[in-house]
């Protein structure tokens, strides 16, 4: 977090979730909100058809909530982004604004449509190629659909030795088994045993083909730091191998301000905001819990996933891509709230997007504001 202010912002959504929950203004309509929804949140990963698509891929924070606090954290980060890259703030602005005219004129095109249309409804990968081809992180998925040995591609880049000897390769800090006598992270078999139980009839049995076969710990994101995450390694024969994480997941921080979530476990919140959110999710996608009382949420690894890193982009490539989020923000509101409500709210002309261009400017100094404050207070 220390990085930059952007960092710094993507590592705080509990700050800007307080900020916005006690404002004391809201529409009051409610959609499944990502509820940490800035620039990197968002990428591309292969469905379970083998499409690749561009959608929001972190659900941690995930909650039915208000649709006007993901698109205020959504301009905000665009707008701290561009400050860092070193853009001018009239190209901040237009980026905003950019963004939250296409998340109004898609909110008024859902509103024409039928419900199954805007379920069916989906954002190709090949839309943010040509927009940041620069992102190299997204070169290896430039295709219209995945590689059906895309698991084991991913495994090989994950593990050392062959056959069943294969086992999880340590790549220290990021990723890394424990010493012998260490604590265990997690207790995997027991952890997947009931992680079974989540998945859909078919699944269970594609699982079942698979075994346990070593375990290593991850460290996660910024955002998520601090909290118990592992790498398990399953194989089903020699050449087979499957790779799945296993994150653990807290209260949503919009929890406070918003709807009580309707789960016990906190793994199936995240789960069921996904597959509600996203056009298609993780065939893998499932929860859990240990008896030690730790919740947690289960998918693969990674499948053709690829991300932009917002602060490399020019000024133009980040006007396409702020205007692709925008847009794919506005399908995954459409999918679990009323888009003819909000498209109502918003109107056709570009006074909101004005308004929200001038709010995430004002937010950007309170950003930069908390982070200096944030460097004083973590001083060395």
């Amino acid at each position: 977090m220390r990085l930059s202010p952007f960092s710094f912002l993507r590592g705080s959504a509990i700050i800007m979730a307080y900020d916005l929950g006690t404002s004391g203004c809201t529409t009051g309509v409610q959609v499944q909100a990502c509820g940490d929804c800035h620039l990197e949140n968002f990428g591309i990963f292969a469905t379970p058809e083998r499409n690749v698509v561009f959608d929001i891929n972190d659900f941690d924070e995930t909650l039915a909530a208000p649709w006007e606090w993901d698109v205020k954290r959504l301009a905000a980060s665009i707008h701290v982004s561009a400050r860092c890259t070193g853009l001018s703030e009239n190209r901040a602005r237009a980026a905003v604004r950019a963004s939250v005219r296409e998340y109004r004129e898609s909110l008024a095109a859902c509103a024409e449509m039928t419900t199954l249309e805007i379920w069916y409804a989906r954002i190709d990968a090949a839309e943010v190629f040509d927009i940041a081809q620069a992102a190299t992180s997204l070169k290896a998925a430039e295709a219209d659909s995945a590689p059906d040995d895309a698991h084991e591609l991913i495994a090989e880049q994950y593990t050392r030795g062959g056959g069943f000897d294969r086992r999880i390769a340590d790549k220290p800090p990021k990723l890394f088994h424990p010493p012998p006598d260490g604590e265990s992270v997690i207790d995997g078999a027991q952890v997947l045993a009931k992680y079974r139980e989540s998945l859909r009839e078919d699944l269970a049995v594609l699982l079942d083909n698979y075994e346990l076969v070593d375990m290593a710990v991850k460290v996660v994101g910024i955002g998520s730091v601090g909290t118990r995450c592992a790498v398990a390694l399953l194989m089903a024969h020699e050449n087979d191998a499957l790779i799945l994480q296993i994150k653990e997941a807290r209260r949503s921080v919009l929890e406070p301000y918003a709807q009580k979530c309707p789960f016990e476990n906190q793994g199936r919140r995240v789960v069921a905001g996904q597959r509600t959110m996203q056009t298609a999710s993780d065939a893998f996608l499932g929860w859990s819990e240990s008896d030690d009382g730790h919740q947690f949420y289960v998918r693969q690894l990674s499948d053709v996933k690829g991300s932009i890193d917002s602060v490399s982009l020019s000024a133009s490539q980040l006007l396409g891509y702020a205007s692709l989020c925008g847009k794919t923000l506005a399908l995954t509101h459409a999918r679990s709230g009323s888009p003819a409500v909000i498209s109502g709210y918003l109107g056709s002309a570009d006074t909101f997007d004005k308004a929200i261009a001038k709010f995430s400017q004002r937010y950007a100094d309170l950003v930069e504001h908390d982070y200096e404050e944030f460097l004083k207070s973590t001083k060395v």
